[in-house]
């Protein structure tokens, strides 16, 4: 950039030039000084507009970009959406899921009724089995009663 070569160059003539002992002052050129402000000047316009150019460029390629990066997301989740919803194997898949789960359900509830009549009947042999127990044991009760 010409303006911060121009700047090194003013500060080379400060730094160059001749300094007052006990004042912590210097002496300058005048026109020397003022000759390089003067190109500073006339170079400064120039490079703050292409500066503001690129800014304004930089900016304008990012929001293309982020427009072009948010269509294609959109794009591809339409199409995602659309194969989705037309994919007759996803569909059939979805109606056989169904089913199996329909059948698995069915299923369980007979096993479980299955389960309980046959722990039922069981129970009831049981318990008939437990009252001709009882009955043979009453009458052992009665003919041990009859003995005595």
């Amino acid at each position: 950039m010409d303006v911060l070569k121009l700047l090194d160059e003013l500060e080379d003539i400060i730094e160059d030039s001749s300094s007052i002992p006990l004042a912590g002052k210097i002496v300058l050129d005048k026109e020397e000084v003022l000759e390089v402000i003067k190109e500073i000047r006339i170079k400064l316009p120039d490079e703050v507009k292409q500066a503001e150019w690129i800014k304004e460029e930089r900016q304008r390629i990012l929001v293309e970009a982020q427009n072009e990066a948010d269509n294609i997301v959109n794009e591809a989740k339409v199409h995602i959406e659309e194969m989705i919803d037309q994919d007759e194997i996803t569909k059939k898949a979805q109606e056989r899921a169904e089913e199996i789960l329909s059948k698995a359900q069915k299923n369980a509830k007979e096993i479980r009724i299955g389960a309980r009549e046959y722990a039922d009947q069981i129970l009831k042999e049981i318990q008939d089995k437990l009252k001709e127990i009882n009955s043979t044991l009453e009458d052992n009760r009665n003919e041990l009663k009859g003995l005595k």
